[in-house]
């Protein structure tokens, strides 16, 4: 199918569009791709606050080049890429798990404009989901000040532990 150059513009546009707005793109090559196997990607990706495209190679480096990002020679054959507007990490757990069937190859990608090996977008992968990061790093956060809360109060509690251990063992003295 012939795109008119109104259309072409128009792709080119939405490509800026999401490059500009996403945290992180990762490409995949892919060959004899049913539409069914594309769709189920595609659902996986906007699950995690990501979308997923096949793209025009020549107009997407259009479109990288406007956005100042870097061209590293990611789109040649036939592309596919998922943009992460919300948690790069959980996206890249479904590039990473569509890349091992036969059917698609990381070929890379890029991190807040900054290029991305196929190597670093599997490590990626393998980092936690951004919630479970987060709750890591405030448990992570919270430890020294619990245990220095725990520190401050064992003297109190100790003199509290005597003073009952003492009362429980002396009887009252008599009301004169």
């Amino acid at each position: 199918m012939a795109f008119t150059k109104q259309h072409k513009q128009e792709l080119v546009t939405t490509y800026e569009k999401w490059l500009k707005e996403c945290k992180a793109a990762y490409v995949l090559s892919y060959q004899k791709m049913a539409m069914k196997d594309i769709d189920a990607l595609r659902s996986d990706a906007r699950d995690l606050g990501g979308e997923l495209h096949v793209v025009k190679n020549t107009l997407m480096n259009i479109a990288l080049k406007n956005c100042g990002f870097e061209d590293v020679g990611l789109f040649d054959k036939s592309s596919l890429v998922a943009f992460a507007f919300s948690d790069a990490a959980s996206v890249a757990k479904v590039v990473d798990k569509a890349s091992a069937s036969e059917q698609y190859e990381i070929k890379g990608g890029y991190l807040d404009g900054a290029p991305l090996s196929a190597a670093s977008v599997t490590m990626l992968a393998k980092l936690p989901a951004l919630p479970q990061m987060r709750a890591q790093f405030l448990a992570l956060l919270q430890t020294p000040a619990t245990q220095l809360v725990r520190t401050l109060m064992e003297p109190a509690r100790q003199v509290a532990a005597v003073v009952k251990a003492y009362s429980e063992k002396s009887p009252a003295p008599a009301a004169g």
